[in-house]
């Protein structure tokens, strides 16, 4: 399966998040790895994170969508749409677990992403942000048509010093860039 502009989308689906995803979404956290490459804290034990990710399913913030990314029947990752600016929402995006980086699906489900920002929540505007010490996801924003805007906060990414970078696109530049 491929976009308009010929990249693959990895036969990726979004739905809803279902209470069975977050026993999945939990247990890529039993890779110590891939918690340093998402950022995620490796102080959790398996039960008490098995036990936030069956809260925050169950009870996700307002401001906070969060869509299940399923390719060939098997949850890959997730897309956050997150804030609550009218028009404008930031975009997110984590393929799981780490034998699955290198794919292609961390573009597939940030242009899924955007398809239902745009399309579905009749967005005017999408934004995100990326580690500049995280080439692999830049790549990702500036493929799927985001243009950078500007230069973030300072983070920090696998133990390195770097910063955000930012990126925004339009639902007009989205639809141009769409088209059949």
């Amino acid at each position: 399966m491929s976009s308009p502009d010929g990249t693959p989308t990895k036969g990726v689906l979004l739905l809803p998040l279902e209470p069975g995803d977050a026993p999945v979404m939990a247990a890529w956290g039993d890779d110590l790895l891939f918690c340093d490459e998402a950022g995620w804290s490796r102080d959790l034990d398996p039960a008490e994170r098995r036990e936030r990710w069956a809260e925050l399913v169950a009870d996700p913030p307002a401001d906070l969508l969060r869509l299940t990314a399923v390719a060939g029947g098997e949850v890959v990752g997730y897309v956050d749409l997150h804030g609550s600016e009218p028009g404008r929402r930031e975009l997110g995006y984590l393929v799981g677990g780490r034998e699955r980086f290198g794919r292609g699906l961390g573009t597939a489900m940030a242009r899924q992403g955007l398809d239902h920002a745009f399309g579905v929540l009749g967005l005017d505007e999408v934004w995100a942000e990326a580690a500049d010490a995280n080439p692999a996801s830049v790549r990702i924003l500036q493929r799927i048509g985001m243009t950078e805007t500007g230069r973030g906060t300072d983070t920090w990414h696998l133990d390195r010093r770097t910063f955000h970078r930012q990126f925004a696109i339009t639902r007009d530049a989205w639809e141009s860039l769409n088209v059949s």
